[in-house]
């Protein structure tokens, strides 16, 4: 569903926004969003905290591991010949 927003402009910043969306020829409604859009996808979805605790979380296991080559070497061995059709 689709609702309205309304905001209040000054008038300059107005003339600067339908400036700038004539410039890239679109509406400033459509600018408008476009630049909501993006700022939106630049705030953080967690806290810097719950980010931390997230991390002190999967710090706590130990999982086996190898050296890189080691494991690439492996993982080539295991896919071995293909099998006959």
């Amino acid at each position: 569903m689709s609702q309205r927003l309304e905001l209040i402009l000054d008038d300059s910043e107005l003339e600067d926004i339908q400036r700038i969306a004539r410039e890239r020829q679109m509406s400033a409604a459509e600018w408008a969003r476009g630049a909501l859009r993006e700022v939106r996808h630049r705030v953080p979805s967690k806290s810097p905290e719950e980010k931390l605790n997230a991390l002190r979380r999967a710090a706590e296991h130990s999982f086996p591991t190898a050296d890189i080559d080691q494991m690439l070497q492996e993982i080539e061995q295991g896919y071995g010949p293909e099998p006959p059709a």
